[in-house]
């Protein structure tokens, strides 16, 4: 008993340390970024008609749905998917621009202001998603999600991958959604203060250099692309490939996935302090009595 009130009260006290953190940081960055938001807000209203800011509906903690913010990149009031797999006729010649430097993603620190989001934290999606992933994101949604995360930084350049895949929507939900679900846990599992703060120092580099989101990873390959082609051939070779164990970013068998996930819920009812953050939610949370909200208006444009 009095261990389960010591982790109950760190956590405690660590969700009010990491909440302070997120608003002092958030307001800092948001004055210093106002020069930069109105610069490409000029640029935007002047490349497009249509309103300046974008907002759609995501999933956020313990299944709230809320509108997130970002710089509009796309033509207003086209229709199409809500999510970009790669190149997409919609995308403003601003927009691109945006999107590459990811400027279009300074809005959302409001979003944190408001409570709705975090610095660091698993990205926030689509209602969709979360009901297609639902035992999944019982894990991941019970801490705020985030602006930036381990997943987000590897997949930087998403649309790019996606773009070579013969069936986008197909590979995004069967590897690249798992991968990127996976990375959160094994983060939240194990994160700290110090960790958020290599995150978030981690996310002014890659966006900077997007060569460097290779430290988090090597991407999965879509069947059919030139790369897959290589790599097949390139295993088919004399050369000796060192033997491992198959990881889960390496399935695509959603059973196995599941069964992943479960162990992982195991793990969570039997919680160690071997962190160092007071704030792990993954070690004193129970999600049983969880559901998600009823379903919302889901609109926009893109993921």
């Amino acid at each position: 008993m009095a261990s389960f009130s010591l982790r109950i009260s760190l956590a405690s006290g660590g969700k009010v340390v990491k909440r302070s953190m997120d608003v002092l940081f958030s307001a800092l960055l948001l004055v210093a970024a106002l020069p930069v938001l109105l610069i490409a807000a000029l640029a935007i209203r002047i490349d497009s008609p249509g309103p300046v800011l974008f907002r759609q509906w995501r999933t956020g903690r313990r299944f709230q749905n809320f509108q997130i913010l970002k710089l509009r990149t796309m033509a207003h009031a086209e229709a199409g998917l809500q999510y970009t797999l790669g190149p997409d006729p919609r995308i403003t010649v601003v927009g691109k621009w945006l999107r590459r430097t990811k400027v279009d993603e300074i809005p959302q620190l409001w979003n944190i202001l408001r409570g709705e989001m975090s610095l660091v934290g698993p990205r926030p999606v689509l209602p969709e998603l979360t009901r297609e992933f639902g035992i999944h994101y019982k894990l991941l949604l019970r801490v705020r999600p985030g602006l930036t995360d381990p997943a987000s930084l590897k997949y930087c350049q998403e649309a790019r991958l996606l773009a070579t895949a013969h069936d986008p929507l197909g590979f995004f939900k069967t590897v690249v959604t798992p991968d990127k679900i996976q990375i959160s846990l094994d983060y939240l599992d194990n994160s700290n203060v110090w960790s958020d703060c290599l995150t978030l120092i981690m996310t002014v580099f890659v966006c900077a250099f997007p060569g460097l989101s290779r430290v988090y990873g090597r991407l999965p390959v879509p069947r059919g692309s030139s790369a897959y082609s290589y790599r097949k051939k390139e295993s088919k070779s004399h050369i000796p490939l060192p033997v491992r164990p198959i990881s889960l970013r390496e399935r695509t068998d959603s059973c196995a996935f599941n069964q992943e996930v479960l162990r992982a819920i195991s793990k969570v009812e039997k919680p160690s302090l071997h962190s160092l953050i007071p704030w792990n939610l993954l070690s004193a949370v129970d999600v049983s009595g969880q559901s998600t909200s009823s379903d919302s208006k889901s609109g926009g444009m893109r993921l």
